[in-house]
């Protein structure tokens, strides 16, 4: 049997093996909300399973049921196809980082809990235990001979626009070989919010990048961080009846989500609620029966998240299929078949997993795998030299080179930037260049990929200033004229911002001479014979100001 997940726009589907790349697939499909559809900012949502496993479907959460019957789609329908990054940036390259963050003073007291024999957080408030398992997951991820991780690495960065392969010389997505669990955080600040934003999920990411001292965008290129909400609260509106799903990722720059401030530059996040709450909607005993099962959901939906950032780390610029749908989209929820749910033994124990799409099971045709060989990246080694901060004005033309290396001689390097400040773009060959339009300080991230998809990437900060409000009065320099004559003498003034009203005004003018405040024209008849030092000040409507200073001999 596949599952696919009707209502999600995001099918899950196995090809069987022997199946050509034109076969139709049999399909039957578990029973989900219609109502589950994802916003724009739910990449890989998990939906909820309807009726849960185990539970009469009068207790089904989110819905009605609803009868569909068997149908058949296109295997090559499904095919992860590279979409081309964003700000340069499709996969997470380098060595994965997982950083779990326990949101909120609910979380209670930590100590410590033992499993297999390793030393993981625990907290007072996980009635569950849900916490000490997330970190043996992920801290197994890697070793002990697991290769469930290494499906990933078949993606690459910087291939062209529609591709479905990855040269053997690309960088593909990275792996590592002690764990990706970088870190772990109970952020006790405050009390998580009963229902957090996305927005509230965001800042929380960007948080947790600071706690752990990655403060640049380029230390933020290998990482994610996964926000564990507490037992009872329900993020974005997990466990009500208006949102169907178990969890879902995305990232800091997402404008879809509002305005997030981002110190540390741009952020892969993931909302991961507090799973055991929805209890088999959410894969309780998915794949293990009794209580070896009860947490069979926090490790199937927290690799399931982690399979779509590694390779879609900034949504959707990575790997995937014509409907949106992520590699773990495709395999979700499948309970018999090629792509079953399995467990999956590591370094640090045996967790239950779902499979991940591999478009290259069965021979270039595309399938649900559970295993693949890790793939390497390429040994080209791309270095930039960070050219520092930056600073500009508002409406002045600005340039700047960026440099870099390859360690293979003979290598094309193709350059690109994220937000860099508006008004300026960055051509293929490095050059940034433009008129800044908006007083800001951006953080840029310049990246830079060879023909072998190698590639690196240095982030700065350019600060934008807004143009200097300075007034210029034109000194009319030393100024003789005969007693009773007339005389004209006009003064002028510039504005350095354009489109204030200005102000002329005089001091110790010869006695019979008189300035105009609007136009700054000085007329009259001198009635004394002295010298005089004159002062002429000019004031716009800001209350910006000049002068200048000159002698008058009558």
């Amino acid at each position: 049997m596949v599952v696919t997940l009707v209502g999600t726009g995001a099918a899950c589907l196995a090809a069987p093996a022997g199946a050509t790349a034109a076969a139709t697939v049999p399909v039957v499909l578990h029973l989900v909300p219609a109502s589950t559809v994802p916003a724009s900012y739910q990449h890989g949502l998990v939906p909820t399973l309807v009726p849960a496993l185990g539970q009469a479907t009068s207790s089904a959460a989110g819905g009605s049921i609803q009868s569909f019957s068997s149908t058949t789609q296109t295997t090559t329908s499904k095919t992860l196809l590279y979409r081309g990054g964003i700000g340069g940036i499709g996969v997470l390259t380098g060595t994965p980082k997982v950083y779990l963050v326990y949101y909120g003073s609910q979380w209670g007291t930590q100590g410590t809990t033992t499993l297999g024999g390793k030393t993981y957080a625990s907290f007072t408030g996980d009635t569950a235990g849900l916490a000490p398992v997330q970190q043996a997951f992920f801290a197994g991820l890697g070793t002990g001979g697991e290769t469930w991780s290494g499906v990933m690495t078949q993606y690459c960065q910087g291939v062209a626009v529609g591709a479905s392969t990855c040269p053997s010389s690309a960088t593909h997505v990275g792996y590592s070989t002690n764990g990706v669990l970088a870190g772990v955080w109970e952020d006790t600040s405050a009390a998580s919010p009963g229902t957090a934003s996305p927005a509230q999920l965001a800042a929380e990411a960007e948080a947790a990048a600071t706690h752990f001292n990655n403060t640049t965008q380029a230390a933020n290129r290998s990482t994610q961080y996964i926000i564990v909400s507490p037992p009872g609260t329900h993020p974005n509106g997990f466990n009500t009846s208006s949102a169907n799903f178990c969890a879902w990722h995305d990232y800091t720059g997402d404008t879809s989500i509002g305005t997030v401030s981002q110190p540390n530059g741009t952020v892969a996040f993931t909302n991961m609620p507090y799973l055991t709450d929805m209890g088999a909607s959410c894969g309780r005993n998915f794949v293990n029966a009794g209580t070896a099962g009860l947490l069979d959901g926090v490790t199937m939906v927290g690799g399931h998240e982690y399979a779509e950032t590694v390779t879609d780390q900034f949504p959707a610029g990575g790997w995937t299929a014509s409907s949106g749908a992520e590699n773990g989209d495709l395999c979700g929820w499948i309970s018999s078949g090629q792509g079953t749910a399995a467990d999956v033994t590591s370094g640090t124990g045996t967790f239950a997993v779902q499979s991940t799409w591999g478009n290259d099971f069965n021979g270039g045709v595309g399938g649900c795998e559970l295993t693949h060989p890790f793939l390497a990246a390429s040994s080209n080694i791309v270095t930039i030299t960070n050219p520092g901060s930056q600073t500009s004005t508002v409406g002045a033309a600005a340039s700047l080179q960026v440099a870099a290396s390859d360690t293979a001689s003979g290598q094309t390097l193709t350059y690109s930037a994220f937000g860099q400040p508006a008004g300026l773009s960055m051509s293929a060959s490095g050059l940034v260049s433009g008129t800044p339009t908006t007083a800001a300080t951006s953080t840029v991230t310049v990246s830079v990929i060879d023909a072998s998809t190698a590639s690196s990437a240095v982030s700065f900060a350019w600060k934008v200033s807004a143009v200097p409000h300075v007034i210029t009065v034109t000194n009319p320099g030393s100024q003789t004229s005969a007693l009773a004559t007339s005389v004209s003498l006009q003064i002028k003034a510039t504005d350095s911002v354009a489109g204030y009203a200005l102000t002329f005004s005089a001091t110790n003018l010869p006695p019979g001479y008189t300035i105009s405040s609007i136009t700054g024209l000085i007329t009259g008849k001198a009635t004394k014979a002295s010298t005089y030092s004159v002062t002429v000040k000019v004031t716009d409507s800001t209350g910006v100001s000049g002068s200048a200073v000159f002698s008058w001999t009558t």
